[in-house]
């Protein structure tokens, strides 16, 4: 009798569907990552799905040899618990990342264009239930597998909306961030008619109210937990910069309990994570460890298995020996999406939004990725519809659905680039009520406490949506690679070491800075980290402003105060990175020249605390944006705003220059008209700021006559010691004899020659300055001016 001989691939081996499925996901991870080099025209997750679709039993799987190694009866229940595990950490993430503030102020346009496609695909997919059942030669109840179609055609793959918009760099736009909260909503909407189909068993429907109690309360209970939790490790060892490894794996026990509890109970944690990742506390290193790693893990590793495994489950095997089922499938996506165009460009119609937008977001809300498969997994495993053939189609649908929709979304993105692409607009022209997305960069801790009260009283009343980023920037040798890292997504292993070379304990003295400021106002910073030589780190700055759209980028000064009171200069490289920021970016550029008398005191958290800032007007655009910078900050409850105008004592003649006659050619009557524009433009914006803001007593205002720059000197002198901080447009003021010769020379002219003087060592002050450049398009770009590291 010959003894049988083991394989390492036998049935009897209990480790064996483990290891079929790390061979399973090890080929998706490869061949996600080919796909995704190789089609560099088709997005990342469709490209992962088509990875999974070519690895599953469509293509290579059909391979009978293949299709025995890859599809073992046994380990299926092995692939959903990973896709469950991945679900419940996906959804947490989307939950730390996601903007609950804009959904709240967006909630009304992003409820109605959500339920406007999910209620016409509904319609659609009772519609077809019928055809659909028959068909499928299906047995079970008619009305359930309506809620299953209904779900497949309604469902909006939210974290896949959200990877495709973060890749096709978008994600930062109202477009992206209200396809964003709209496939949550869709998702909510899916996973609510999932919650009919899941409750198959006559005693579960008995206490359907209790279980969601008791579910609802779990959820509550560890957002409670996680509060005191991140409290406690944010206090805990706070001379690193990092959680470790074993108090993240604490947090994620606590999730990945809750979420099993509540599985266990009947219901679907996808959602109850989503919920637990949006109420986890702000601020900390908590917060920011769990960004760091969880982002890096789950964008990697994590995203190309989930959406590879999605497109391996699709069989299309079975259409191959019955070819008319081609038509079930072609039905189903053409009528997800028409449901979704039609409903939502209904919607988009009612809350007055375009119809490219529309377009757009009917195609983005029409992507799949989970809760669809999960309905037609738990249908066919309670056994309320068996039909194979249909369970089959259906994942077929879903896959292929996506598929369709990913190039047709990157052909949109790129055919709306005029409207979706990075277009700034001056904040002299924007709403100060309007949300304001500012960018600040340090190079080392000093400047940060001025820097994060200024973000806290630039955004006006308390009511007012702010954005802000913390930009640190690190110089890195010449001859390194440059290399650009945000804080969420860095590699741990050169990351997460405190005897980090690259910024030092720096980082750990930004990091309590701005989680002080956090818990004082409540406003979450995102944090971003720059490796870069200074040659090159202008570009990194100009391109991340544009990536999340910044309003201002606010640059530190390459001189700081020493304790004496004297500006001491810098590195070199600072004041070369701020001049080619100034010229390149796209978007308002403002210096602070930080005095160091008032760091910090502009956040003014306490209650009777009251900042006095003074902005001066001499007229031109840099002088505008830089009132309308000042409109938000009059409107903070611990600032007390003044506008000083300066004008010259006597009118100038008309025209302002005396030129013969035989003198007067086209350029000097342009100048003089230019310059008549210019003024007519001063007081036109100054009126309409007056009645705003003086008659109402909000914001005091002085005017000053003056001379020249000698009689502008001296007024400035006189109010040296009475603010807290000085803003001032950079130039743009044409031809002005109030600030010519305002000082015998200039130490640094990319302030322009007013704050040139204010930061100069002759103007002693113990007020910070704030220095504003607005962007004006130029068609050629000007050659970078080599500056005198000697000043």
């Amino acid at each position: 009798m010959e003894t049988p001989v083991t394989t390492g691939c036998s049935q009897d081996q209990f480790f064996n569907p483990i290891l079929t499925m790390g061979y399973q996901v090890a080929a998706i991870l490869v061949l996600s990552h080919a796909f995704q080099l190789g089609l560099k025209s088709i997005p990342g997750p469709i490209a992962q799905i088509l990875a999974g679709f070519v690895l599953g039993p469509s293509v290579i799987s059909n391979i009978e040899s293949v299709k025995k190694f890859f599809f073992q009866a046994f380990a299926t229940d092995y692939y959903e618990t990973m896709a469950m595990y991945a679900r419940i950490i996906i959804m947490f993430l989307i939950g730390l990342e996601f903007d609950v503030a804009y959904l709240i102020r967006n909630l009304r346009r992003a409820h109605v264009i959500a339920f406007g496609g999910c209620i016409m695909c509904t319609i659609f997919a009772f519609a077809i239930t019928t055809f659909i059942y028959e068909e499928t030669t299906a047995e079970g109840s008619h009305f359930l597998m309506g809620c299953m179609i209904a779900v497949v055609l309604s469902n909006s793959g939210s974290p896949l909306v959200i990877r495709l918009a973060a890749q096709l760099r978008f994600a930062t736009t109202d477009v992206g961030r209200l396809a964003i909260s709209s496939s949550l909503i869709a998702d909510l909407y899916a996973v609510c008619v999932m919650l009919i189909v899941s409750r198959n068993k006559k005693e579960k429907s008995k206490h359907w109210v209790s279980d969601g109690v008791l579910s609802l309360t779990i959820i509550v209970a560890v957002a409670i937990i996680n509060i005191y939790l991140a409290k406690f490790m944010n206090r805990r060892n706070r001379n690193k910069k990092y959680l470790s490894s074993i108090e993240v794996c604490i947090i994620l026990v606590n999730i990945f309990g809750a979420a099993m509890a509540i599985e266990s109970i009947g219901y679907s944690s996808i959602y109850a994570c989503f919920i637990i990742g949006s109420l986890f506390p702000r601020g900390g290193k908590t917060i920011r460890t769990l960004l760091i790693k969880l982002t890096y893990t789950i964008h990697n590793f994590v995203f190309p298995i989930y959406f590879g495994y999605a497109g391996f489950k699709a069989d299309l095997s079975v259409v191959y020996k019955h070819v008319w089922r081609v038509g079930i499938i072609f039905l189903v996506i053409l009528l997800s999406v028409g449901g979704k165009i039609t409903g939502t460009l209904a919607a988009c119609h009612s809350v007055k939004t375009p119809l490219s937008e529309g377009v757009l977001l009917a195609f983005l809300l029409n992507l799949k990725c989970h809760v669809d498969l999960v309905t037609l997994t738990v249908g066919q495993q309670n056994g309320m519809v068996t039909s194979q053939t249909f369970y089959t189609l259906m994942i077929c649908s879903v896959v292929i659905s996506s598929i369709i929709s990913g190039p047709l979304i990157a052909y949109l993105v790129k055919r709306e680039s005029d409207t979706l692409g990075y277009k700034h607009v001056a904040l002299e022209a924007q709403d100060p009520d309007g949300e304001l997305r500012i960018l600040a960069c340090v190079h080392n801790p000093r400047p940060v406490a001025t820097m994060v009260g200024l973000i806290a009283t630039s955004r006006g009343a308390d009511n007012v949506p702010i954005t802000p980023y913390l930009m640190h920037l690190i110089e890195l040798p010449k001859k390194t690679k440059t290399k650009k890292k945000m804080m969420h997504s860095q590699k741990e292993n050169e990351e997460f070491s405190d005897e980090d070379d690259y910024g030092g304990n720096e980082v750990v003295e930004i990091n309590e800075a701005v989680d002080d400021f956090t818990a004082d106002t409540g406003v979450m910073i995102h944090q971003v980290k720059i490796l870069a030589p200074f040659t090159s780190m202008h570009e990194d700055v100009c391109e991340f402003a544009e990536e999340v759209r910044a309003s201002i980028i606010i640059l530190p000064f390459h001189k700081h105060q020493r304790i004496d009171g004297v500006l001491e200069k810098g590195k070199a490289g600072i004041r070369t990175t701020n001049q080619k920021v100034l010229r390149h970016a796209r978007c308002t550029v403002a210096i602070l020249v930080d005095r160091g008398l008032t760091a910090g005191s502009l956040q003014g958290s306490g209650s009777d605390s009251l900042q006095h800032v003074v902005t001066l007007f001499f007229g031109g655009t840099d002088d505008r944006e830089a009132l309308g910078f000042s409109e938000r900050m009059g409107s903070h409850h611990h600032i007390n705003l003044t506008v000083i105008r300066f004008l010259p004592r006597v009118p100038p003649k008309d025209p302002n220059v005396e030129v013969n006659v035989a003198q007067k050619d086209e350029s000097v009557l342009m100048a003089i008209s230019d310059n008549e524009r210019e003024n007519e433009i001063d007081n036109s914006v100054m009126t309409d700021f007056y009645n705003k803001y003086v008659t109402s007593g909000r914001v005091g205002y002085v005017e000053k006559r003056v001379n020249d720059g000698t009689d502008t000197a001296s007024a400035l002198r006189d109010i040296s010691d009475m603010y807290s901080m000085f803003i001032v447009g950079k130039g743009g003021r044409g031809h002005t004899t109030i600030t010519t010769g305002i000082s015998d020379w200039e130490e640094c002219p990319e302030l322009g020659t007013v704050a040139d003087f204010l930061a100069s060592s002759e103007f002693d002050i113990g007020g910070s300055v704030l220095v504003i450049q607005q962007h004006i398009p130029r068609n050629d770009e000007e050659e970078d001016v080599d500056i005198d590291e000697d000043r």
